[in-house]
Protein backbone atom coordinates (compact mmCIF):
# COMPACT_ATOMS: atom_id res chain seq x y z
CA UNK A 1 0.00 0.00 0.00
CA UNK A 2 1.50 3.35 -1.04
CA UNK A 3 1.21 6.51 1.06
CA UNK A 4 -1.92 8.61 0.63
CA UNK A 5 -0.21 11.48 -1.21
CA UNK A 6 2.38 10.57 -3.78
CA UNK A 7 5.51 12.69 -4.27
CA UNK A 8 5.47 15.06 -7.23
CA UNK A 9 8.66 16.12 -9.09
CA UNK A 10 9.75 19.67 -8.40
CA UNK A 11 11.42 20.27 -11.75
CA UNK A 12 8.56 22.67 -12.58
CA UNK A 13 9.75 25.36 -10.13
CA UNK A 14 9.63 28.73 -11.96
CA UNK A 15 12.94 29.72 -13.55
CA UNK A 16 14.59 32.97 -12.56
CA UNK A 17 13.62 32.84 -8.89
CA UNK A 18 16.72 34.27 -7.21
CA UNK A 19 17.50 35.66 -3.78
CA UNK A 20 19.91 38.53 -3.26
CA UNK A 21 22.86 37.80 -1.00
CA UNK A 22 23.26 40.64 1.50
CA UNK A 23 26.71 39.72 2.82
CA UNK A 24 28.77 36.87 4.19
CA UNK A 25 28.22 36.16 7.89
CA UNK A 26 31.04 34.48 9.76
CA UNK A 27 30.33 31.65 12.15
CA UNK A 28 33.84 31.61 13.59
CA UNK A 29 36.88 33.74 12.92
CA UNK A 30 36.60 36.27 10.08
CA UNK A 31 37.81 34.89 6.76
CA UNK A 32 40.02 36.74 4.26
CA UNK A 33 37.49 35.68 1.61
CA UNK A 34 34.66 37.39 3.52
CA UNK A 35 34.60 40.30 1.10
CA UNK A 36 33.66 37.97 -1.77
CA UNK A 37 29.97 38.20 -2.60
CA UNK A 38 27.64 37.02 -5.32
CA UNK A 39 24.84 39.30 -6.40
CA UNK A 40 22.20 36.60 -6.13
CA UNK A 41 21.71 32.89 -5.81
CA UNK A 42 19.04 30.61 -7.12
CA UNK A 43 17.76 28.15 -4.55
CA UNK A 44 16.71 25.95 -7.45
CA UNK A 45 20.33 25.82 -8.68
CA UNK A 46 21.86 25.62 -5.19
CA UNK A 47 19.68 22.70 -4.13
CA UNK A 48 19.59 21.29 -7.69
CA UNK A 49 15.81 21.23 -7.67
CA UNK A 50 15.54 21.55 -11.45
CA UNK A 51 16.18 17.84 -11.93
CA UNK A 52 13.29 15.53 -12.78
CA UNK A 53 14.57 13.05 -10.17
CA UNK A 54 14.58 15.57 -7.27
CA UNK A 55 11.75 15.59 -4.74
CA UNK A 56 11.06 17.39 -1.47
CA UNK A 57 9.77 15.77 1.72
CA UNK A 58 8.83 17.30 5.07
CA UNK A 59 10.19 15.26 7.98
CA UNK A 60 7.80 14.27 10.74
CA UNK A 61 9.35 13.11 13.99
CA UNK A 62 12.71 12.99 15.72
CA UNK A 63 14.21 9.66 14.65
CA UNK A 64 17.04 11.38 12.70
CA UNK A 65 17.90 14.02 15.32
CA UNK A 66 21.54 12.90 15.73
CA UNK A 67 22.01 13.15 11.95
CA UNK A 68 20.94 16.82 12.10
CA UNK A 69 17.51 16.22 10.60
CA UNK A 70 14.73 17.51 12.85
CA UNK A 71 10.94 17.39 13.00
CA UNK A 72 9.44 19.65 10.30
CA UNK A 73 12.73 19.98 8.35
CA UNK A 74 12.48 19.77 4.59
CA UNK A 75 14.78 17.37 2.76
CA UNK A 76 15.71 17.20 -0.92
CA UNK A 77 15.71 13.61 -2.16
CA UNK A 78 17.25 12.23 -5.34
CA UNK A 79 15.61 9.20 -6.90
CA UNK A 80 18.46 8.59 -9.34
CA UNK A 81 21.28 8.25 -6.79
CA UNK A 82 22.28 4.70 -5.91
CA UNK A 83 22.04 4.31 -2.13
CA UNK A 84 25.17 3.09 -0.37
CA UNK A 85 26.45 2.53 3.14
CA UNK A 86 26.07 5.67 5.26
CA UNK A 87 23.55 7.47 3.03
CA UNK A 88 20.46 8.95 4.62
CA UNK A 89 17.53 7.65 2.61
CA UNK A 90 13.77 7.84 2.26
CA UNK A 91 12.23 4.36 2.25
CA UNK A 92 8.75 2.91 2.13
CA UNK A 93 8.14 0.89 5.29
CA UNK A 94 4.71 -0.57 6.05
CA UNK A 95 3.09 1.62 3.40
CA UNK A 96 4.56 4.93 4.59
CA UNK A 97 7.67 6.98 3.96
CA UNK A 98 10.43 7.02 6.60
CA UNK A 99 13.79 8.75 6.79
CA UNK A 100 16.65 6.51 8.00
CA UNK A 101 20.36 5.91 7.52
CA UNK A 102 21.41 2.95 5.39
CA UNK A 103 24.04 0.94 7.27
CA UNK A 104 25.76 -2.24 6.12
CA UNK A 105 26.82 -4.31 9.11
CA UNK A 106 28.19 -7.86 8.92
CA UNK A 107 27.05 -8.09 5.31
CA UNK A 108 23.45 -7.12 6.13
CA UNK A 109 21.89 -3.83 5.01
CA UNK A 110 19.80 -2.11 7.69
CA UNK A 111 17.84 1.11 7.91
CA UNK A 112 18.70 2.70 11.24
CA UNK A 113 17.32 5.76 13.01
CA UNK A 114 19.71 8.33 14.44
CA UNK A 115 18.39 9.43 17.83
CA UNK A 116 20.37 8.36 20.89
CA UNK A 117 17.59 9.59 23.21
CA UNK A 118 14.92 7.26 21.86
CA UNK A 119 14.77 3.59 20.94
CA UNK A 120 13.75 2.77 17.40
CA UNK A 121 14.33 -0.72 15.99
CA UNK A 122 16.45 -1.02 12.83
CA UNK A 123 14.67 -2.32 9.73
CA UNK A 124 16.27 -4.87 7.40
CA UNK A 125 16.74 -3.02 4.09
CA UNK A 126 15.84 -6.17 2.16
CA UNK A 127 12.26 -5.89 3.45
CA UNK A 128 11.61 -2.33 2.16
CA UNK A 129 11.81 -0.16 -0.94
CA UNK A 130 14.53 2.48 -0.71
CA UNK A 131 12.78 5.31 -2.51
CA UNK A 132 15.62 7.85 -2.76
CA UNK A 133 18.74 9.35 -1.21
CA UNK A 134 18.59 12.54 0.90
CA UNK A 135 20.94 15.16 -0.57
CA UNK A 136 20.12 18.30 1.41
CA UNK A 137 17.99 19.60 4.26
CA UNK A 138 16.42 22.96 5.00
CA UNK A 139 15.30 24.18 8.42
CA UNK A 140 13.01 27.05 9.39
CA UNK A 141 14.46 28.47 12.60
CA UNK A 142 11.33 30.54 13.30
CA UNK A 143 8.91 27.65 13.76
Amino acid sequence: MLPMSRPIPIAEVPEGLKLRIVASAGAGFPSPAQDYECDAISLVELLRLDRAASFVFRISGWSMFDAGIYDKDVVVVDRDTTPSNGHVVIAIVDGGFVCRQLVVRDGAALLEPRNSQQTYPPTPADDVEIWGVVRASVRDFQR
